[in-house]
């Protein structure tokens, strides 16, 4: 019974591929890729002679019977295009029904255009949410945005060059003048990096002709810029904050400055909540 490798593949940079990867893709007997005229050249540059097999968006379900069926004979190796596979491809799929069918399924790790674009931000990357693709409509991309505002976490959203300007208005509507790093082209010859706030990107890509893969990395709402936090969300506090060491009156003075609140008020709040 073979494993399923998924392995990662250059963003831009050909030196990117691992060493283990390449050896990977050298002993599976089945590579399945998003696109084999891409991978082939990839391959090629490798001198890599593993048979390839198409595995995209449109035909994800129709192949995975062959898929799994070479599976049992030996190894075959996932990639996408460009990055880690399974991340913004139809590769879950694939994932999902070998782990059904008991093969097991292995990691081949590199590079990530959201992680590498994180990593390099100068943006907080303890805690972080990855969006893939803004939707392409306005109304749709603002819904999106919306829904993740309140949020404190690092956001990460791919976008195409042909909508990067209307994104970044849309992100500077809903989310306000954050700060960003723009990525463009990352380990590839016109590699850039562009950070500060919203509407300066906005005004430095209206000016160019954007071209390129672009990821962005936004700012996370700062607790200074939510305002009072909703009765909710200082109970959720709370109760988590009750199962420390902290006295009412310290936690009454922390949640008071963080929250918004008087620290009287969460203090009633406290005695409230203990009282159940």
């Amino acid at each position: 019974m073979g494993t399923l490798y998924l392995v990662a593949t250059p963003i831009g940079n050909l030196e990117d591929l691992s060493p283990r990867g390449v050896r990977i893709l050298r002993e599976a007997i089945l590579i399945a890729a998003e696109d084999t005229r891409h991978t082939g050249v990839l391959l090629k540059h490798f001198d890599i002679q593993t048979p390839l097999t198409s595995y995209f968006e449109h035909n994800k379900l129709n192949k995975l019977d062959f898929i799994l069926e070479k599976l049992s004979m030996g190894d075959v190796a996932l990639v996408s295009d460009a990055g880690t596979p399974a991340i913004n491809d139809p590769g879950y799929e694939l994932v999902k029904a070998a782990l059904a069918s008991d093969f097991n399924v292995v990691p081949v790790p590199g590079p990530s255009s959201p992680i590498a674009a994180l990593t390099v931000s100068g943006l907080p990357t303890d805690s972080f949410l990855y969006l893939g693709y803004l939707p392409s409509k306005s109304s749709e991309r603002r819904k999106s945005m919306e829904q993740v505002s309140s949020l404190p976490y690092t956001l990460i959203f791919l976008e195409s060059p042909h909508r990067i300007v209307d994104s970044l208005e849309d992100i500077l509507t809903v989310l306000g003048d954050r700060r960003i790093c723009v990525a463009r082209e990352m380990t590839k010859m016109y590699e850039e990096y562009w950070r500060g706030q919203v509407s300066g990107a906005l005004e430095y890509f209206k000016s160019k002709d954007p071209r390129g893969e672009f990821t962005l990395v936004i700012e996370g709402q700062q607790t200074a810029d939510r305002g009072r936090w909703t009765e909710e969300e200082l109970f959720a506090a709370i109760k988590k904050e009750l199962g420390g060491d902290k006295s009412t009156k310290e936690i009454s003075a922390e949640l008071g400055e963080a929250s918004g609140w008087n620290k009287r008020d969460v203090y009633n709040l406290i005695t409230k909540h203990q009282k159940g």
